[in-house]
């Protein structure tokens, strides 16, 4: 009889691993940097918070040349569809003074169409707030009152918020 001893199988050590932290992004800290420098330069602007859909624009008016700059990039780089640069221009050519203000916006949330109008929205109310004789115009064009639609949220038992389960006969 030959006698077979079992050896104990070794489990794996442990692994004991640390996680370091991720460098900051060179975008992200030049972007910081960028946001600082302007607020400093914003002294003396006017500000007006728009909204629209899930977007929320802080945007602030000063005298200029007509320079609109959105979260630090130039309004034609950012917005790249004609119509989105013209629902930013809006409220200038409906009060006349397109090239009088320079717009600095930072904008945060939703997509482009919605952020273009959330700084369309902060515009008219900062150009209110520049010039008070503005705003019969601007009301009348409806720039000043937030468009309150909001996407519609999903409810139990359908796909999305309306679409529901395909009907089967049997």
């Amino acid at each position: 009889m030959t006698e077979t001893k079992k050896t104990a199988a070794k489990k794996p050590a442990a692994k004991t691993t640390t996680k370091k932290a991720a460098p900051a992004k060179k975008a992200t800290v030049e972007k910081a940097v960028k946001v600082a420098t302007v607020a400093a330069n914003l002294s003396g602007a006017t500000y007006a918070t728009g909204k629209r859909k899930d977007s929320i624009a802080r945007v602030y008016l000063m005298p200029g040349k007509g320079n609109i700059t959105v979260n630090g990039i130039e309004m034609t780089k950012y917005f790249k569809r004609a119509v989105l640069q013209m629902i930013l221009v809006q409220p200038f050519t409906v009060t006349k003074r397109e090239g009088s203000y320079d717009v600095i916006a930072m904008v945060t949330g939703g997509g482009l169409s919605g952020q273009a109008g959330a700084v369309k929205h902060g515009i008219s109310k900062a150009l209110e707030k520049a010039e008070p004789e503005l705003r019969a115009a601007l009301k009348s064009a409806g720039f000043l009152t937030r468009d309150s639609r909001v996407v519609e949220r999903k409810h139990y038992g359908f796909h999305k918020a309306r679409r529901s389960t395909q009907f089967s006969k049997r």
